[in-house]
């Protein structure tokens, strides 16, 4: 899912002449235009899902544009539904209004003054659509959230893991903060024939170089004051399942010696043992940035790379997957809510214009935290601003979004693009080039 700009307007008239014109000056300013001569061809062309505004004449013959209204807002009570009439029925129009109208204009008015309501009118239904899109994807549950999506990344990411389920080899998973490497970790686990067996995490960054052998490896009874029974280490507890080194590079040199003789040997020998232990380990581990960078800071030791390095999988950050963002924000948000015992609020202008427009450095992280905000009451003012941006970036930014949406809308075909943007080829392919857009990804 992701969120979408409408511009479909459906313009019921049975003066002919008047509904050509109107239609064609519509057009001028991009928006796409479906003319009905009569309110009984409207009704059975519209239903409760119609992504756009209904503009209609109030008095037609059969089916006025009252009845109109009221039939499509018995279907639908947030469809906006501007009604055009003459100075004789703005008593009528008023009316409808009261009971569910968007608007009316008076003939005869000003182009402008109806693409201006408009404009206000379309803004206003993508917000209720989005959020019914939301909500629905909120209640279809709680899998692997991190892991949800229809963006390019994120399914290539997806296949790659049942690929590598079951194969007998370690996994280094990369990336930023937050992107979720330990679900992609998981997700492995859980697809793999170990998954009836233990999921141990194992934090490096926390492992102290004082304690690390005892947390690591257990111990014997008796091995020291205070060992009145024998300690399986978190090791140990994997054996037959998957050990989650979550962060190696950042785990003290000492330990990273450790768990070098581990993968090489794939034993342990507890503390107060004799013999060292022989274990089925599945090791999957994960750093925070870049591991041949690490390597060449000095932060990941060159014959642990090497050793883990076998099969290398990416996280890509949010940044990367931009479409995915609304899918896994209604995950986050339900999450939340059930958590904190609050209802599932709407989302209003300034929630979605964050989601489109934040680059979200924090990544998956950053997006449930921005979401239980939300929930609690504590998102965005309306006339916030967004990370400070430039105008330029917003603009590049809006500009990158709706030749995604286009592309998507006509399945990569890039002459009809080009014809909805209104761009020559050259200046398209241009512009997908600056935004790094792929239309390959954009075909279903």
């Amino acid at each position: 899912m992701s969120f979408k700009t409408l511009n479909r307007v459906a313009l019921v008239e049975d003066d002919e002449a008047f509904r050509t014109a109107l239609a064609e000056r519509l057009e001028l300013e991009d928006l796409k235009v479906t003319q009905f001569p009569s309110g009984e061809a409207a009704l059975k062309a519209l239903n409760a899902g119609f992504e756009g505004v209904v503009v209609t004449d109030l008095r037609m013959p059969g089916m006025d544009g009252r009845q109109l209204t009221d039939r499509l807002l018995a279907d639908d009570p947030d469809l906006p539904v501007v009604i055009i009439t003459g100075h004789g029925d703005v008593a009528e129009a008023v009316e409808a209004m009261k009971r569910g109208a968007y608007d009316f204009l008076t003939k005869p008015f000003a182009p402008e003054r109806l693409i201006d309501t408009l404009r206000r009118a379309l803004e206003k239904r993508s917000l209720v659509l989005d959020n019914r899109r939301l909500s629905a994807l909120a209640a279809e549950g709680d899998w692997a959230i991190p892991l949800s999506g229809d963006s390019a990344a994120i399914v290539a990411l997806r296949t790659a893991i049942t690929q590598l389920a079951d194969a007998h080899v370690d996994v280094l998973i990369e990336g930023e903060t937050g992107a979720g490497k330990e679900a992609v970790a998981r997700a492995i686990h859980n697809a793999s024939r170990r998954r009836l067996k233990p999921f141990v995490p194992v934090a490096c960054a926390a492992l102290p170089e004082s304690d690390a052998k005892g947390q690591l490896f257990g111990h014997e009874a008796g091995a020291f004051p205070g060992a009145l029974r024998r300690r399986d280490g978190q090791i140990a507890q994997s054996h037959q399942g998957s050990l989650f080194l979550d962060e190696v590079d950042q785990a003290p040199r000492a330990v990273q010696l450790m768990l070098l003789r581990v993968l090489e040997e794939r034993e342990i020998l507890p503390l107060g043992a004799s013999e060292p232990q022989a274990l089925d380990l599945r090791v999957l581990a994960a750093t925070r940035a870049d591991p041949a960078a690490a390597v060449t800071r000095g932060d990941l030791g060159e014959d642990l790379y090497y050793r883990l390095n076998v099969v290398r999988l990416r996280t890509p950050p949010l940044r990367e997957r931009r479409d995915d963002i609304p899918m896994l924000f209604a995950r986050f948000m339900s999450r939340a809510a059930d958590r904190l015992g609050r209802p599932l609020p709407p989302i209003d202008h300034a929630v979605r214009r964050r989601l489109l427009e934040h680059d979200w450095p924090g990544n998956l992280r950053e997006l449930s935290n921005f979401a239980n905000q939300v929930v609690v009451g504590l998102g965005p003012a309306a006339g916030d601003a967004v990370d400070g941006e430039r105008l330029a970036d917003k603009v590049a930014r809006y500009e990158a979004e709706l030749i995604r949406e286009a592309l998507t809308a006509w399945n990569g075909d890039i002459r009809r693009v080009t014809e909805t943007l209104g761009l020559p080829r050259k200046t398209l392919y241009d512009k997908m080039a600056r935004h790094q857009i792929q239309p390959a990804q954009h075909r279903r």
